[in-house]
């Protein structure tokens, strides 16, 4: 037995699962104990259940994965009240049991699966239908697995939250922290994604630059709060405008950008890319009711092109290079140089 159980032994310390450490510590509480049947269980105490995880079953007794008991009459509750982690007479101190009844239950023991908090979480269980005396070393025993189970639980908890705070941040890593729109980043990986597909099946993608000029003018005469709260209308307009065909982000400052799948023609395909534009420009212009004041804002320049077949840098390029000559013939336009 000593050299089975120290092959268990072996196979708990390397498990990284709960159910690669659970099965194996019920098989040894088993031979320690010489209890028919041994698992591990979980308490919802907010529905009052107790639900078996793990379970190990040698004769006609039989506690079924899955299975799922009232509270109330579990010998675990009965267990943990009274402080009793053995008792071989069931039937003589429990004998008012349904569960202990219909199972012929005269051997149980238990130990508590506790929090980090010490809240028990579940119990770690034997049952037999012999009267047994479980001696010193098993009982134990069974209090170190409990414990192990403990640990267990907790450490996946802890990795749990950790894989979720770092999903969380890897989330947040690519959302501008003024608008909530995707920022730069978020639109260069989504454009790589979109020009991937595009190399495959000869599809076009739209990449658009919405310029919002005089907003730094803007933002310094009325304060930085109000710059804020004008970008902020200015995504929600745009981001309804693009009608979700596609990524809109902020840029920084009062610059915007746009990605999104185009159709396979290229007249068609500049067509829909210049459209955008002019409708996420069309969106950004208009009357506001900021904090400090009304405004009408009607300088918002955009511009779209229509791109396969280069690299996501080669496309954001293309998209600044005709922002440049729309700025420089509005320029032009209103007297400039």
């Amino acid at each position: 037995m000593d050299e089975l159980l120290e092959r268990l032994s072996h196979k708990v310390a390397a498990t990284q699962s709960l159910e690669g450490l659970v099965r194996p510590l019920l098989e040894m509480l088993g031979m320690m104990t010489g209890l028919e049947s041994t698992y591990l269980t979980s308490i919802d105490f907010s529905h009052e259940v107790q639900t078996v995880l793990y379970s190990r079953n040698e004769g006609r007794t039989q506690v079924l994965e899955g299975l799922q008991v009232q509270w109330f009459d579990t010998l675990c509750k009965r267990s943990l009240e009274s402080g009793q982690r053995v008792v071989s007479n069931v039937k003589e101190i429990w004998g008012d049991s349904r569960a202990a009844a219909d199972l012929e239950i005269q051997t149980y023991a238990s130990a508590p699966v506790c929090a980090e908090n010490g809240a028990v979480i579940g119990t770690l269980c034997g049952i037999s239908r012999e009267r047994l005396e479980i001696n010193s070393r098993a009982r134990s025993a069974l209090n170190v697995f409990a414990k192990l189970i403990s640990e267990h639980i907790e450490r996946e908890r802890l990795i749990e939250q950790l894989t979720l705070a770092n999903q969380h941040l890897a989330q947040r890593a690519l959302i501008d922290d003024v608008t909530e729109l995707p920022n730069r980043r978020a639109l260069q990986e989504e454009l790589g994604r979109l020009l991937a597909n595009s190399s495959t099946d000869g599809s076009y993608v739209a990449v658009c630059i919405v310029d919002l000029e005089g907003f730094k003018e803007l933002s310094d005469e009325q304060g930085y709060s109000v710059g804020e709260q004008f970008l902020r209308m200015c995504a929600e307009r745009m981001l309804s405008a693009s009608s979700g065909h596609g990524q809109l982000a902020h840029f920084g400052g009062g610059r915007f950008a746009f990605a999104g799948a185009l159709p396979a023609g290229f007249a068609q395909a500049s067509s829909r890319a210049e459209d955008i534009a002019d409708r996420l420009a069309a969106a950004a212009a208009g009357d506001y009711v900021l904090a400090s004041a009304r405004m009408n804002y009607a300088r918002a320049l955009a511009g779209g092109v229509a791109v396969r077949f280069v690299t996501v840098a080669q496309a954001l390029d293309q998209a600044d290079q005709l922002m440049g000559r729309i700025k420089r013939v509005g320029r032009i336009g209103r007297g400039g140089m």
